[in-house]
């Protein structure tokens, strides 16, 4: 790692002159090749994905997506009837619509609802959104274009979910709130000024090279903002780590030169290891077989590894300009020393723990506790339309649909009957509907007549739930539909019937997931188990490392649950109540599991070199948390605030993993690493370090931020240039 960061110093001109290139370049790259959001959250093997493979069989004309365009007005009225009915035509005419069911012929009778103010055209598409997208980014936008979604005189037009439409600028935001406590922290804002820089061309390259990547995965509109999340706040971090280990080395005395190389070699090597383990983390979402999720984590892992890359060789050349003028243009009253002996608050505080380890410990467990407890009512779902903006067209369509024909009707259940082994078709749809009929199962507003398929080998049937598709008891009526209602209703009949539709997809995957979660959380912890066993020489430290972690995590989605289910925060936050996607809690758990080992290993590499220097547990204990506290707080309220500023999103998906982020952020920097770690860590004593001798031949010898060893590299390489050619 020194002889990287001596040539990025040496270089520093042509490293700085190479990112350059390189932002330029991608930049024009990712403007020839324009990023294209597209996502299928169907589940592998899932029955509603069953149906949806059969009505693709058995209904050429409906294997496409659809949409509709809604009307509000006098729909009855000549004048209303006109502009209707041109809206269609226009529409018709775009391209790959298949046809359009007018509310006013005879298909689309029942399209107009009882008091003829709401009405809707249902307009199909010859392929799937995702599909269309991967051909023609913009088509969503034209799309909409043409509808002309909005008021007008006598008719308000609306159009359903077509794309969501990303929102950016919440970054600009987190960068702002980065720079105020970068200030504070380090009091000069030379120093400020140099994370952000390494963060912004970091992400700059990253997020472009995400969105080139989004047209070989299939990559959901919201991955770029998940990773524009990640990459800002660990780019802000791995430079703030090794800024403040750089100026330390100035402190003592170091030139430039050798304060870079000492800063790089300890600092960067910490960055390093823990950059890869945020990879893996994030690497680990490619288990879950969810095709949508390939664009995630590419996302994710391009931003971390290029501002990876930045803070490794970019910020080392920059150092090399800036020399000792790190602390240029002061700010009064900030920056003060982040360690001073036994006079630090943070080494007093490790005192106080340690004088009184158990109710520390007892303490934080109970906090955590009550946080947490939230997680038992968590519940699985997809958010529906109706928490879009007001101000989107989707949400006008939905609250005009509610209006009209009911919440259920926005997310109709679609029943695919497969006959092909059935000897009485039409016996078997007859007792089919009898059992779907409102009068007979709770929590069905409407069944269509059955719609036997070309061939006759199949059929489909429309049923509207009595409430809204996010609802609880919408789940529940999937549910009795699969177990109770339909399999007696087609017993002995030779029929099998798959349910598909919004919240039968909903439903499916929340239950993949869950059952593939355990797998996932399993294969992560063990992997980091190994990693951190493997530099910190213990397998105590490992475990308790790992534990700590999940008790983080666990607590944000207690917060997370909270904020869903009506609460007061969330009525503070502005976060509706709703179920929560299976995929977020995963998506959580990837990134705040590679993140929350940063601290760790910033933290746990300095008590172990002040452990192996005095061979006193409780010293080193204290020392380390003296010498990291604060910069791990500052990082902390940086990631808290690139974080929360994402809670105001207007995507409810990035609302509940903004607030999730910033929670674990706040539990892990604080009630874990400043109480739980040094409590338990004076319980555990020398035992600390305890390394079984068998598992110490298995392991490699890994080093990262020891400074002994780095000072005897730096002596070893100026002594071989001071040798004559």
């Amino acid at each position: 790692m020194i002889h990287v960061a001596d040539f990025c110093y040496r270089k520093r001109r042509f490293i700085l002159a190479g990112w350059v290139l390189a932002l330029i370049a991608i930049i024009f790259a990712g403007s020839a090749l324009p990023a294209t959001h597209r996502a299928s959250y169907q589940t592998p093997g899932a029955e509603s994905t069953k149906a949806y493979a059969l009505l693709n069989d058995s209904f050429p004309a409906r294997k496409g997506d659809s949409v509709k365009l809604v009307f509000a007005g006098d729909i009855n009225s000549p004048a209303v009837r006109s502009m209707v009915e041109a809206e269609i035509a226009k529409v018709s005419s775009r391209p790959h619509v298949t046809g359009i069911v007018s509310p006013y012929s005879t298909a689309g009778a029942a399209q107009i609802s009882h008091d003829g103010r709401v009405a809707y055209a249902e307009v199909d598409f010859d392929q799937t959104f995702d599909k269309l997208l991967t051909n023609d980014a913009n088509f969503s936008k034209n799309f909409l274009k043409a509808a002309d979604p909005g008021q007008k005189p006598g008719l308000d037009i609306e159009v359903t979910t077509l794309v969501a439409q990303q929102k950016l600028g919440s970054e600009a935001i987190g960068l702002l709130f980065a720079a105020f406590i970068l200030l504070l922290a380090f009091g000069s804002a030379m120093a400020a000024g140099l994370p952000l820089i390494t963060a912004v061309f970091g992400l700059a390259i990253g997020a472009t090279l995400g969105g080139i990547a989004s047209r070989a995965f299939e990559t959901p509109d919201w991955a770029a903002t998940v990773a524009t999340m990640i990459g800002l706040g660990v780019g802000i971090d791995y430079a703030l780590f090794i800024i403040t280990r750089y100026r330390q080395s100035l402190a003592k005395g170091l030139t430039p030169r050798e304060a870079n190389i000492t800063a790089m070699g300890t600092a960067g090597r910490a960055v390093l290891f823990a950059g890869g383990t945020v990879v893996i983390s994030l690497l680990g979402m490619l288990t879950m077989g969810l095709s949508y999720l390939e664009g995630v984590a590419a996302s994710s892992v391009l931003a971390v590894l290029v501002v990876l890359a930045a803070s490794l060789t970019l910020l080392p050349a920059i150092l090399g300009f800036v020399g000792n003028n790190i602390d240029r243009l002061r700010v009064p009253f900030t920056g003060r020393p982040s360690h001073q002996g036994q006079r630090a608050f943070w080494y007093r505080w490790s005192r106080v723990v340690q004088r009184r380890p158990w109710m520390a410990f007892g303490g934080a467990v109970v906090v955590l506790a009550i946080i947490t407890v939230p997680v038992l009512s968590l519940r699985f779902g997809f958010p529906d339309d109706g928490n879009n903006l007001k101000s989107e067209t989707s949400r006008q369509a939905y609250d005009l649909l509610t209006t009209g024909f009911g919440p259920g009707f926005n997310g109709p259940l679609l029943l695919v009957v497969d006959l092909k082994a059935s000897p009485d078709a039409r016996g078997t749809l007859t007792r089919l509907g009898d059992a779907l009929k409102p009068s007979v199962t709770n929590g069905i507003a409407f069944v269509s007549p059955a719609v036997p398929s070309p061939t006759g080998d199949s059929a489909i049937i429309n049923v509207v739930p009595t409430n809204k598709p996010q609802d609880k008891a919408t789940g529940q009526l999937v549910h009795r539909l699969r177990t109770s209602v339909i399999p007696p209703a087609v017993a002995g009949s030779g029929a099998k019937v798959l349910i598909g539709g919004f919240t039968a997809i909903s439903i499916d995957q929340s239950t993949y997931i869950t059952h593939r979660l355990p797998l996932f959380i399993g294969a992560v912890v063990l992997l980091s188990f190994v990693l951190l066993t493997t530099v910190f020489r213990s397998p105590l430290v490992a475990a308790k490392a790992g534990v700590m972690n999940l008790l983080s995590i666990a607590a944000a989605y207690g917060v997370m649950s909270y904020a869903v289910h009506g609460s007061w925060l969330g009525r503070l936050l502005k976060i509706p109540e709703t179920p929560i996607p299976a995929f977020i809690p995963m998506i959580m758990f990837a990134i705040l599991f590679g993140l929350s080992m940063d601290y760790e290993v910033f933290l746990l590499s300095r008590i172990r070199e002040e452990y192996l220097r005095t061979g006193d547990n409780a010293a080193a204990v204290a020392d380390g948390l003296a010498a990291t506290a604060r910069v791990i707080t500052a990082a902390a309220a940086i990631m808290v605030f690139v974080f929360g500023v994402f809670i105001f999103d207007p995507s409810i998906f990035i609302k509940q993993i903004g607030l999730g982020l910033a929670t674990a952020v706040i539990v892990d920097a604080t009630i874990v690493r400043m109480v739980l770690v040094p409590a338990t860590m004076e319980l555990l004593g020398d035992a600390n370090w305890w390394m079984p001798r068998w598992l110490g031949r298995i392991l490699p010898e890994v080093h990262i931020d020891g400074e002994s060893s780095v000072e005897a590299e730096l002596a070893t390489l100026l002594a071989e240039e001071s040798v004559p050619a």
